[in-house]
C-alpha cells in the first residue's frame, strides 16, 4: 500500500528535470543511475518512498501555482534493477499521471525538449514501444 504523499513536491530550481527517488533498496543502483544521468536534479528523501504516480500528480495539482511544473521522473525499483535505468516519466500537466519508460541514454533528449517546450509530453509518450517505453524517433 502506497504512503500518504508529503507536500509539496521538490522543484528543481533550475531548467533541470526532477528525478525523483521512490526505491530505497539498492544504494549502488542509484549511484549507477545518477552517473548515467547528465542534466538533472535529483532528490533521494524517504518521505517519497514507493509513492505512486496518482499520489505525485495529485500533489504537483495541489501545489500553488509559482511552484508547478509540468513533468517529473521517477527512480522507481523498475530503473534501479535494469541496467538501461528506465525512469518513469510522468506528465503533471496536460494528462496528469500519464506515464512512460525513459532509458537513460534518451533522458537528456526528452528532458531538454520538455523543459524547453520545443515537445509535448504525448509526442514522447505516442513514440514509446509497446511496452510503455522510449526508444527514440524512427524504427525500434
Amino acid at each position: 500500500m502506497p504512503m500518504p504523499m508529503p507536500m509539496p513536491l521538490p522543484k528543481p530550481g533550475d531548467l533541470t528535470s526532477l528525478v525523483l527517488r521512490t526505491h530505497f533498496g539498492d544504494e549502488a543502483a542509484w549511484d549507477a543511475l545518477r552517473s548515467a544521468i547528465d542534466g538533472a536534479t535529483f532528490v533521494s528523501d524517504r518521505r517519497f518512498a514507493e509513492a505512486d504516480v496518482q499520489a505525485l500528480a495529485d500533489a504537483a495539482a495541489a501545489a500553488e501555482e509559482r511552484e508547478w511544473f509540468n513533468h517529473l521522473f521517477i527512480a522507481d525499483a523498475t530503473a534501479m534493477a535494469d541496467p538501461d535505468h528506465p525512469l518513469l516519466a510522468v506528465d503533471l500537466w496536460v494528462e496528469p499521471g500519464r506515464t512512460f519508460r525513459v532509458p537513460a541514454r534518451w533522458f537528456f533528449d526528452v528532458s531538454a525538449n520538455l523543459g524547453l517546450a520545443n515537445m509535448y509530453f504525448e509526442e514522447f509518450a505516442e513514440a514509446a514501444d509497446a511496452s510503455g517505453t522510449f526508444q527514440g524517433f524512427g524504427p525500434h
